[in-house]
C-alpha cells in the first residue's frame, strides 16, 4: 500500500512564507509525478503545481510567481515553497503522487494525501 503524507501547514501572517512537504511511502517502484493542489471552503480542488520524475515543472498561472515546487527523488518527497502569502491562499493543501507499483510496473496509479491546512491571516 502507498501512503502520501503532507506536513508544514499552519497559520501565517499575510506576506509570510511556508514550506510544505509531501512524502510518499510504501511499496513504490517509481514516482512519475508529484503535485500540489488546494481546496478552499466552498470551492473545487485546484492545481497549484506539479513536478515530473525528470524535473519538469508546471504551475498554475495565478500562483506561479509566488510558489516553487521541488523534489527529492531519493526520499520520495516533494516540497512546495510559498512566498508572499495572501488571505486568499487559505485552504487545505493536498499532495498527489502518481506512482508505479512493483506488482503493476506498466500501470501508474494515483494517490492522495489527507491534506494540510494553511491559514493566512490578514
Amino acid at each position: 500500500q502507498v501512503q502520501v503524507v503532507e506536513s508544514g501547514g499552519g497559520l501565517v501572517q499575510a506576506g509570510g512564507s511556508l514550506r510544505l512537504s509531501c512524502v510518499a511511502s510504501g511499496s513504490i517502484l517509481s514516482i512519475e509525478v508529484m503535485g500540489w493542489y488546494r481546496q478552499a471552503p466552498g470551492k473545487p480542488r485546484e492545481l497549484i503545481a506539479t513536478i515530473k520524475s525528470g524535473g519538469t515543472t508546471n504551475y498554475e498561472d495565478s500562483v506561479k510567481d509566488r510558489v516553487t515546487i521541488s523534489r527529492d527523488s531519493a526520499k520520495n518527497t516533494a516540497y512546495l515553497q510559498m512566498n508572499s502569502l495572501k488571505p486568499e491562499d487559505t485552504a487545505i493543501y493536498y499532495c498527489n503522487a502518481v506512482v508505479f507499483l512493483p506488482a503493476y510496473p506498466s500501470s501508474a496509479r494515483s494517490y492522495w494525501g489527507r491534506g494540510t491546512q494553511v491559514t493566512v491571516a490578514s
